[in-house]
């Protein structure tokens, strides 16, 4: 189990992948699927399921890995934490939009989006109406147009169902790039603006 851990800690913020984790362990992929769910329900990971809008047929289906202390995975990562930033801060800001969630006034589920094609938004979420904002992080301190390019491809694919985009980063300008999209500080998910 404390290999496990170890092993999700460095893979926090990707899609989790059962049966490379249990080659890697040297165990069987049920036992792997077994401590996994004891590591959800003692609430150390969460699963975020894949999105798929039936837009494509080509959405890979693996879930994301998210531990729900990003503090504790940056510790088990501590070697490695700098070229593991990215991945930290997306679990960070995933963890964050997860606990929102529960107390939000506008119920909406988290997901992620990815497909065989490359084209990946790191989360999205979805309202009971079938409303859907895309979630970028970038662990930098500006945002180049490139970021964008995974929101603009579900804004392709969605139309008006997807009502915004944004790229959380470090930096601290709120900019609009247009048609719905655009870039906040990650300190967003905490200020009233």
């Amino acid at each position: 189990m404390r290999r496990l851990i170890a092993l999700l800690a460095s893979r926090c913020g990707n899609m989790l992948n059962m049966s490379k984790l249990a080659g890697e362990l040297t165990i069987s992929e049920p036992t792997v699927r077994r401590y996994i769910q004891i590591l959800e329900t003692i609430y150390l990971i969460q699963l975020v399921p894949a999105w798929s809008s039936g837009a494509t047929n080509r959405v890979t289906r693996a879930p994301k890995l998210m531990f729900i202390d990003s503090g504790l995975a940056s510790y088990l990562q501590a070697p490695r934490a700098i070229e593991q930033s990215g991945g930290l801060m997306e679990n960070f800001v995933m963890a964050e939009l997860a606990r929102q969630l529960t107390w939000s006034e506008t119920p909406a589920a988290l997901y992620h989006y990815r497909d065989r094609d490359g084209h990946e938004v790191d989360a999205v979420l979805e309202g009971n109406s079938g409303r859907v904002v895309g979630i970028e992080v970038k662990s930098a301190q500006s945002v180049r147009a490139e970021d964008l390019a995974g929101l603009r491809y579900l804004k392709e694919k969605l139309g008006s169902r997807m009502h915004a985009g944004y790229v959380l980063y470090c930096g601290t300008e709120s900019l609009s790039f247009g048609d719905g999209l655009g870039c906040l500080p990650i300190s967003s998910l905490w200020t009233i603006r």
